[in-house]
């Protein structure tokens, strides 16, 4: 078994109303990037790429940064590991390793140890 590149995909800014709320679901993230991690893996999540560029280039660039950073980065990861609730763009992201054929997990548990 390799190493793989995950991408950790799942709600940042869906269904949230609140800094607080957008800071629960980025831990939730966060979370399983460091179980997939522990697993051996290389985890990546595309809000923590991308909202230090949103930091520089002010809140109104949120749009034109958040999704298109993400999009860009799942397309070099070999798989994706889907968590939390609603997200169009964790669906999206989804779509996209699925029509390319790469595996998509739902918990880490399904993710094979390299160790």
């Amino acid at each position: 078994m390799t190493q793989e590149l995950i991408m950790i995909a799942g709600p940042y800014s869906s269904g949230t109303k609140t800094e607080e709320e957008r800071a629960d679901n980025l831990a939730v993230l966060n979370k399983a990037a460091l179980e997939v991690f522990k697993k051996g893996h290389i985890p990546l999540i595309g809000v923590n790429n991308a909202l230090p560029l949103i930091d520089i280039a002010g809140e109104d660039s949120f749009d034109e940064i958040m999704m298109p950073l993400s999009i860009a980065l799942a397309q070099r990861c070999d798989s994706c590991l889907r968590v939390g609730g609603k997200s169009n763009g964790a669906d999206q992201e989804v779509k996209n390793f699925r029509k390319r054929g790469k595996n998509v997990y739902f918990s880490v548990e399904e993710i094979a140890d390299k160790n």
